[in-house]
């Protein structure tokens, strides 16, 4: 059985594992159909029939919800990513207002219906949508506080927004002291490298090189080996001026295409 991380669906935690969240969208993006504009009471209580006590157990325990931990706080209805795709498409009509005000909640699954919403918004609205969407997002970046919030919204809109823009906001948002703002930076470039632009995500990658947050080495790590798949070359240019000093997570996950003998190497520092 293959290990959970970050990238992993975790609708799929205890079952097959591996759809990344950025497919995820992609596969809403592409099916949901016109919805109706459901209103807000609506929608929480289609949220609360869906929610499932033992499900919301394993996620509070797997999303590191405890004291001191870094989704301290998080709370679960317990709802997989497939039912709340399904929700989202139901409700596609939500206005940009509503969606936003659903994000602000302390329910995790709301604030994913609510991400879902709005990468669909965005995708669908005219320039002077998608800015608005793009400022509300980094105005309400408090509500997009765990992993997998930041991995399948960030690239849409961030990267989105930014992909034919300054990219100056990127290194702001890298300079922060806030974990999920940091993590918004570097994953936000998986749009950039799907256009086989590299620069921004190695500046960055670079820029948190000494961060001491194991999610940002492992969104570090797993941004790296996307650049890899499409220019090999440059992702070893990088790590053969860096492996020796970057975090052996964020190393073990850019290599992890890698023959083994070859990341063998890298892990020894021998290249």
């Amino acid at each position: 059985m293959s290990r959970v991380s970050e990238h992993n669906s975790w609708e799929e935690v205890g079952q097959n594992r591996g759809e990344s969240y950025p497919n995820d969208n992609e596969l809403l993006i592409r099916t949901m159909n016109k919805g109706k504009n459901m209103t807000i009471p609506e929608i929480k209580r289609r949220l609360r029939s869906l929610a499932d006590k033992e499900k919301a157990r394993l996620l509070q325990g797997f999303f590191k919800t405890g004291p001191g931990q870094y989704g301290e706080g998080d709370v679960f209805l317990g709802i997989t990513v497939p039912a709340l795709r399904k929700l989202a498409k139901d409700c596609r009509g939500t206005t940009i207002a509503d969606s936003l005000a659903l994000l602000r909640s302390e329910l995790h699954e709301q604030r994913v219906l609510a991400l879902f919403l709005l990468i669909h918004a965005y995708a669908e609205g005219d320039a002077a949508a998608k800015k608005r969407i793009y400022a509300a997002y980094l105005r309400n970046t408090r509500y997009i506080n765990n992993w997998d919030l930041v991995d399948l919204s960030a690239p849409h809109i961030v990267g989105g927004h930014l992909a034919d823009k300054s990219r100056k906001p990127l290194y702001a948002l890298a300079r922060s002291r806030d974990l999920w703002k940091k993590r918004i930076a570097i994953v936000a470039t998986l749009r950039f490298i799907r256009n086989d632009e590299h620069a921004d995500t190695l500046a960055i990658a670079e820029m948190l090189l000494r961060d001491d947050h194991d999610l940002i080495h492992k969104a570090v790590g797993w941004m790296l080996r996307e650049v890899g798949k499409r220019d090999l070359r440059t992702l070893e240019g990088f790590l053969q001026e860096h492996c020796r000093s970057m975090p052996r997570t964020m190393l073990r996950y850019a290599i992890e295409r890698f023959p083994e003998p070859k990341r063998l190497r890298y892990l020894k520092g021998k290249v």
